[in-house]
């Protein structure tokens, strides 16, 4: 698991990581019953203190998308599958926000954004 943590994101480090393993485990890149990193060892790596991780575990704990094992580490939950679902809208949603944002700056209307989509979508699909 590679996490990339920036000062100047302007996001609050351990928000960061949240973010970050919460995006892993919506996309399937982190399965139910993995195993995270130990909080020292994941905090050396990215040279910030212990409680930063700490605190980003916990908040997923309390989400019910980690689970501790008692002297055996931190897992992605087994309801990982259901919450990752609830994610992806989540992180797409957000997406999509600013997209509609940005197309009404400049001026794009609706039908014009879902023609690029479909057009972009082909082009991705290699049709």
């Amino acid at each position: 698991m590679r996490l990339h943590i920036s000062p100047h994101d302007g996001k609050a480090i351990y928000r960061q990581i949240l973010d970050q393993i919460r995006y892993l485990i919506a996309s399937g890149q982190l399965q139910p019953n993995d195993e995270l990193p130990p909080i020292r060892t994941l905090a050396e790596d990215l040279l910030i203190n212990p409680n930063t991780v700490a605190r980003a575990y916990r908040e997923l704990e309390m989400a019910g998308m980690l689970s501790k094992r008692q002297g055996a580490g931190t897992y992605v939950s087994e309801r990982g599958s259901p919450l990752a679902e609830a994610e992806r809208i989540r992180i797409l949603s957000e997406r999509v926000d600013a997209l509609l944002a940005e197309a009404l700056q400049m001026n794009v209307n609706l039908e014009q954004l879902i023609a690029l989509l479909r057009e972009r979508e082909g082009a991705f699909n290699g049709r």
